[in-house]
């Protein structure tokens, strides 16, 4: 891949007024090209070292990750210019300077001067797979090959906005139990280091035996003292290894298949790893990838390790002559009704809107779940909180009780 360098240049407008700016490309040459193209002419065009103390500082993990929203706006913006008459050119300039993500923007920077340069969309796109999914590249590569780009882009669209709908009902389902769950942890941590101690040499002043649910709390308390840093210290440990190790096979194989098994929530993670997956393959065979390919691709996306190891069974069966509808119903993780509607579109030849269609099912079900959930999950974790505080606050106010006796 070319090196990209950063370059500053001066033009005039229209009204005289000298205009500075920068941008990013290969050579200065590169840059005139940019801005003629643009209608503007140069004065003069400066290279800008990136070395020592101008260099960028960026943390790893932290500004450096491009949204599926972002993608969705920009593939929906894409497909709007070409359509309007633009240049793939000037369409990938402007998208490179407006877009609000840095990392997207300086990938479509690097991108605009490959196909600048004569490359394939499509080719330039898969020099970033970090940042460009295998569904954008797969779909835009079959655009460019059939003549229709514009269809593919605005798929590649919908797509992601359907995704980015489904991901929104995801976290406003678990939203509220998380926040609660924290805020349960947090007053109890709070309450066994700092109220009970005081509680605790109260009773010790004045003597006396104390409850058993007290001598209970006493001693979590004492516990906690030592218990919470090294708690917190797990925490993070954790998370940082998770961040890293979550996507690895040895761990989603392990992880995944209990998330099915969970209850309540079990069932929504089922639907929703059917729903993108039925989504995405309908969607690829709408743009033309062959079905082999669109199943390499699918099970990989859909974010569900169970469904992406079934994937390849039914990969195999079709690679060897064998009707979609037939592996497919070998892997339970399937509802009959998906299957029976996958072979009804076969057998008609509709393959590819019966696919979108179970999407568009499971979507709506996904919808219907999660407002369920919500109803049912906010007085079930006001009663647990209720429950867990009140009996901390019992336990500490039953020696009180005998306080007066004590004092007597």
């Amino acid at each position: 891949m070319a090196v990209m360098r950063t370059y500053e240049y001066e033009l005039s407008d229209r009204s005289g007024k000298v205009v500075k700016g920068r941008i990013d490309a290969q050579n200065e040459d590169a840059v005139a090209n940019r801005l003629r193209q643009m209608g503007m002419a140069p004065i003069a065009i400066t290279e800008i070292s990136t070395t020592g103390l101008s260099t960028e500082i960026t943390i790893p993990g932290f500004g450096d990750r491009v949204k599926l929203k972002d993608l969705a706006i920009m593939a929906r913006q894409l497909a709007t210019m070409i359509s309007a008459g633009l240049s793939l050119l000037r369409a990938l300039t402007i998208l490179a300077e407006q877009t609000e993500s840095k990392p997207l923007g300086k990938a479509l920077g690097t991108v605009r001067s490959d196909v600048e340069t004569g490359g394939a969309l499509s080719e330039s796109l898969s020099k970033h797979k970090e940042i460009f999914p295998p569904l954008m590249i797969n779909m835009i590569r079959a655009g460019e090959v059939g003549g229709f780009l514009e269809d593919a882009l605005t798929s590649v669209a919908e797509n992601y906005e359907s995704e980015v709908k489904l991901r929104a009902q995801i976290k406003s389902a678990m939203t509220y139990p998380v926040m609660v769950f924290a805020m349960a942890i947090l007053a109890v941590v709070g309450m066994l280091l700092f109220i009970v101690p005081i509680f605790e040499q109260m009773f010790t002043d004045l003597g006396g035996a104390l409850p058993a649910p007290t001598q209970f709390l006493v001693f979590l308390s004492s516990i906690m003292k030592w218990a919470a840093p090294l708690l917190a210290v797990i925490v993070v440990i954790f998370s940082i290894w998770w961040r890293k190790h979550k996507n690895d096979d040895a761990i989603r194989s392990r992880v995944q298949p209990l998330t099915m098994r969970v209850p309540i929530f079990g069932m929504l993670f089922k639907k929703v790893a059917i729903a993108r997956f039925t989504r995405n393959f309908g969607t690829m065979l709408g743009a033309g990838v062959p079905i082999l390919q669109a199943l390499d691709i699918v099970g990989e996306t859909s974010g569900s390790y169970v469904i992406e190891m079934a994937v390849k069974d039914i990969q195999n069966g079709v690679r060897q002559g064998q009707p979609l509808s037939l592996p497919l119903a070998r892997h339970t993780v399937f509802p009959p009704m998906v299957v029976q509607m996958i072979a009804t579109g076969e057998d008609a030849g509709s393959l590819e809107q019966m696919l979108k269609k179970i999407a568009i099912f499971y979507d709506e079900d996904v919808e219907a779940t999660t407002d369920q959930l919500t109803s049912l999950i906010e007085p079930l974790m006001i009663a647990i909180l209720g429950v867990i505080i009140g009996g901390m606050i019992i336990a500490l106010y039953m020696p009180i009780f005998s306080i007066f006796e004590l004092v007597q």
